[in-house]
């Protein structure tokens, strides 16, 4: 039996590893800091060792330049970050065989672990071992992103959305953000930070959505004792927390005028003063700023500052919606999964029934990766083993699979307008089947906006579901 020596300082990690590795048939033994895993290692004969790059005590490298100075042939696998990956690779030429990218793919991990041993039994007596043969399974493609633990994808809009970051990061360019609700605009933020020669200063995060103009005021700049009711005391505002680093503002078109012009002087001289305060305060932050609208249709409108927009428009990046970067679905529903097991500390889900996948690639995820996550994580806990199944996913996912997909084809086939096809064109002309056939027009317009999500189509006409099922069935021919 191959044995696996775990180094991270994460015990639950060490844990979840360990007890799946052991169902995979390796012997496995855990160590929670650099220097005990190293003596561990010496104490013991070990065929891999799987060591986490950030330690408490130490880097992954110096536990790697230990090992291998004890052991010249010892395997040494790195688990690393998305933001510690030129640093992984520098690892992997001092030594390293490879490095897996966290959060972990059971799948990854057994790929990797199984091609560093079958590698070693070919310089070695050219047997491969049993449990090489095994354990080695596809590699599947994507990797994580940040500390948030988020799916690189392998779409074509996946690809050029991360090539647009790995320009961006390295610059002080301010960023807008475009995005629905959902796409991980935060996450996007954080990636660029950590990337970036800030990444060792603060990530200081602000939603501008529901903030009103004095509260908004305070939480940018901060305040003084005294300055409005209830500001009992002097209070640091985000762009001094995040001095030296990155400050991330979500839904800014929602900022008030007053705010708008306040934030242009700290962007154009980057000096501030608390609400209520006489002291002028020097600030060093980049900025990167989000919005569901887009800002330079809303200078157009009124709603923004042109001047404040073209601040913050040095670079813009679109990310994608779920529903056009389908042939990531599937990374995303096994890394869901595999950090819904995570948290609810159950490894017995194993995957998904195709007619599950199926239903996934069919739904239009109006809220993109948020909603596919919240989708996995309850389908998890309503999963006690094996596989998930239709029965445990919600009512408008599977109804989606149901009648919207009759729709899309009956849209396909007909068009929105009175017609030979129309179910209302062969009614005689009278005020009532005019009324029916505008009914009609202004439902499946609704519809197709919203690609056949029929709680949001509901929401947009101002009926319940059940009304807008039952005119749904009346319209079938």
């Amino acid at each position: 039996m191959k044995r696996i020596l775990i180094i991270d300082d994460d015990m639950d990690m060490c844990n979840l590893l360990g007890r799946f590795l052991q169902k995979k048939g390796f012997e496995t033994e855990s160590s929670h800091s650099g220097s005990k895993g190293i003596a561990k290692f010496k104490e013991s004969k070990f065929d891999v060792v799987l060591c986490d790059f950030r330690l408490g005590d130490k880097e992954g490298r110096e536990v790697l330049k230990e090992i291998k100075q004890f052991d010249p042939d010892a395997i040494v696998i790195i688990i690393t970050g998305y933001s510690d990956i030129k640093t992984a690779v520098d690892v992997i030429k001092a030594g390293a065989f490879d490095y897996i990218t966290k959060p972990l793919i059971p799948e990854e991990v057994l790929s990797v672990i199984g091609r560093a041993l079958t590698q070693s039994a070919e310089d070695g007596d050219g047997e491969k071992p049993a449990a090489a043969t095994q354990t080695t399974v596809a590699r599947k493609p994507g990797r994580p992103v940040a500390d948030e633990g988020f799916l690189v994808g392998q779409s074509a809009a996946t690809k050029e959305l991360y090539r647009q970051i790995e320009l961006v990061s390295p610059t002080n360019y301010s960023i807008i953000l475009y995005g629905e609700s959902g796409t991980g605009k935060e996450v996007i933020a954080r990636t660029i930070h950590q990337n970036s020669a800030r990444k060792g200063q603060p990530f200081v995060a602000m939603d501008c959505g529901t903030l009103s103009k004095e509260l908004a005021g305070s939480e940018l700049f901060g305040h003084v004792k005294g300055a409005f009711t209830g500001a009992l005391g002097d209070k640091e505002g985000h762009f001094e927390l995040a001095n030296g680093g990155t400050l991330f503002l979500d839904e800014v078109a929602n900022l008030s005028v007053e705010i708008q012009a306040a934030l242009l002087r700290v962007i154009q001289e980057r000096k501030f003063k608390r609400v209520g305060g006489t002291k002028e305060m020097e600030t060093d932050v980049r900025i990167i700023v989000a919005s569901n609208e887009n800002l330079q249709d809303a200078y157009r409108k009124g709603k923004f500052r042109e001047d404040l927009f073209h601040r913050f428009n040095e670079f813009s990046i679109v990310l994608p919606a779920l529903r056009h970067r389908k042939e990531d679905i599937p990374l995303f529903a096994e890394f869901f999964l595999a950090r819904a097991n995570l948290e609810l500390n159950k490894e017995e889900v194993e995957g998904f029934d195709p007619e599950v996948m199926q239903i996934f690639l069919n739904y239009p995820w109006p809220g993109n990766l948020r909603e596919f996550r919240n989708v996995i994580r309850r389908a998890a806990l309503l999963t006690s083993s094996g596989r998930v199944n239709a029965r445990v996913l919600p009512a408008e996912i599977i109804d989606t699979e149901g009648y919207a997909q009759q729709f899309v084809q009956h849209q396909q086939e007909a068009p929105v307008v009175a017609s030979a096809h129309h179910p209302i064109a062969h009614k005689e002309t009278d005020l009532k089947n005019a009324a029916a056939q505008a009914e009609y027009d202004t439902i499946m317009n609704v519809l197709k906006q919203v690609n056949y999500n029929k709680s949001r189509a509901a929401e947009i006409l101002k009926i319940d579901r059940k009304t807008l099922y039952n005119k749904i069935k009346s319209y079938q021919p």
